[in-house]
């Protein structure tokens, strides 16, 4: 998404994108070449490490030899899956180049290397489940492809056809807390409408009818919103008080005073997260 959709959403708005960065600097930068990129972020979305932490306890116990993220950014808690499963084997997918050489950096560093992947590619129709563990946390438009990004429906079917037998499926998506208003639609990012999300109850009633059973169902709280709307800007805010005069300076402070904004008098306590734990029903009702 532009710099002006949420973090939850992988394209302009919210089930498609999470929001690109104010710069398009890499994860470290020298100050040459524009503020750093994404640093104060574990996670790229509203996730507190204690919610990932019971998140990865609960799946690990089921026990998964594979793990296939879609749409993994860096792959945080793909990883965490995997330290915490001895002997499975992950792989992320994605299409940022930046956000995997930073993954393939922190698997090596914990001594994962050897059994996770990073591939440069696209989730959409992807052929590589499968998977005893499917991820996609806020990244449904990497599997629905950009023509739908908001097609839930097809989303979760994709999800459902991915996950093997007996498998967990991880789906962070975007809802609604409340019908939003024309004014407040209008304050999001560019072109925000209501049809972008459902509201809780409708995504998890989707879920069922695409072959599921919705085993944990829980949702992001105010403060991890803020945690990570403060962290997704905050390299970026402290550059800009350092770098006035910059040469990208201009366009990163209205990319970054924009997005602010967006959330503060658009989204802030209207747009939720859920983190849908989903159990595969048998047989799958679309075969």
């Amino acid at each position: 998404m532009p710099d002006t959709t949420p973090p939850v959403r992988p394209t302009p708005p919210a089930n498609a994108a999470q929001p690109a960065p104010a710069n398009a600097a890499q994860p470290t930068s020298g100050a040459d070449d524009g503020p750093p990129r994404l640093t104060r972020l574990d996670f790229h979305g509203p996730l507190s490490e204690e919610r990932a932490g019971r998140m990865v306890q609960r799946l690990a116990a089921a026990r998964p030899a594979t793990v296939l993220d879609i749409g993994c950014g860096w792959g945080e808690f793909m990883l965490r899956v995997l330290d915490a499963t001895p002997g499975a084997t992950g792989l992320g997918i994605d299409l940022a180049a930046d956000d995997l050489a930073r993954g393939r950096a922190n698997a090596a560093a914990r001594g994962l290397a050897d059994r996770v992947e990073f591939a440069e590619e696209s989730g959409h129709g992807t052929a590589r489940g499968p998977a005893d563990l499917v991820l996609c946390l806020g990244a449904g438009h990497a599997v629905s492809g950009p023509e739908s990004p908001h097609n839930f429906r097809t989303v979760l079917r994709e999800l459902r056809r991915l996950v093997a037998p007996g498998g967990r499926v991880l789906y962070g998506e975007g809802f609604w807390q409340r019908p939003p208003a024309t004014a407040e639609l209008a304050r999001m990012w560019p072109g925000a409408t209501a049809e972008e999300h459902v509201s809780l109850a409708e995504l998890v009633d989707l879920a069922v009818d695409a072959g599921f059973r919705p085993a944990w169902v829980e949702t992001a709280n105010s403060d991890e919103w803020e945690t990570f709307e403060s962290g997704y800007r905050s390299d970026v805010e402290e550059w800009l008080a350092t770098h006035p005069d910059h040469p990208l300076a201009p366009e990163t402070r209205e990319r970054a005073d924009t997005h602010r904004e967006s959330w503060l008098s658009g989204y802030r306590d209207l747009l939720g997260i859920a983190y849908l734990t989903l159990v595969p029903t048998e047989p799958s009702p679309h075969p």
